[in-house]
């Protein structure tokens, strides 16, 4: 599931974030009963976090996303739109303010995607500290991509509870710190030899020219 951030705009407060796997763009109908992404939108189609689990193109996806808010009818849960190409599966948030959206291909399985929204629904608060409003969700942006990262491998549901996806989530965070320590304990290490070797040569000088003065 190697995977790579790529920032996808900034306005003028947050960022948005995307994230979507190390591959070239292909078309998206080849992939059979997937979800395509995941993602957080506000009521205008703007992307606070969406996670692609299928190459695409950035284009693409914003193009997916910013059509989403055409299609919705307002007073509605748990529910689905579909296009020509592409279902959206998708609950309110902030009383319609946000949504959290499913963009999946219309061979997917509905009720596996409504599962996988069910278990997203319960992350974002987890990960959010239960701000699930604009700020929130793009200050937490990278904590909810590695979760949804559990929930959901390329483009199929992953048999997990949220139980699971916490101690995953906080088990790559305890392996990441750990790569940092080390990294940063070896840049220490090469300071300190290029410390004393800038010590011993300035000894050097100074001792040579001690010398040529005698």
């Amino acid at each position: 599931r190697k995977s790579m951030r790529v920032p996808a705009g900034r306005g003028p407060d947050f960022p948005t974030i995307f994230r979507t796997p190390e591959s070239h763009p292909i078309p998206i109908l080849p992939h059979p009963q997937v979800v395509l992404a995941a993602s957080v939108v506000t009521k205008g189609g703007k992307a606070l976090v969406s996670r692609q689990f299928v190459p695409m193109t950035r284009i693409r996806i914003e193009g997916l996303l910013a059509a989403f808010p055409k299609l919705v009818g307002t007073g509605k849960q748990h529910t689905y739109v579909e296009t020509e190409n592409v279902r959206y599966v998708y609950q309110p948030l902030e009383q319609g303010a946000l949504f959290l959206l499913l963009v999946t291909n219309k061979a997917s399985n509905i009720l596996e995607d409504l599962d996988i929204l069910r278990l997203l629904s319960k992350v974002l608060p987890e990960y959010t500290g239960g701000q699930t409003d604009e700020e929130g969700i793009s200050r937490h942006a990278f904590d909810l991509i590695f979760a949804f990262d559990e929930v959901i491998s390329l483009g199929h549901k992953e048999n997990v509870t949220m139980t699971q996806v916490k101690t995953f989530t906080e088990m790559e965070s305890h392996e990441e710190k750990l790569h940092k320590m080390i990294i940063q304990s070896k840049i220490n290490d090469t300071k300190d030899v290029m410390k004393r070797k800038a010590m011993e040569i300035d000894k050097f000088k100074t001792d040579r020219s001690g010398g040529g003065r005698g």
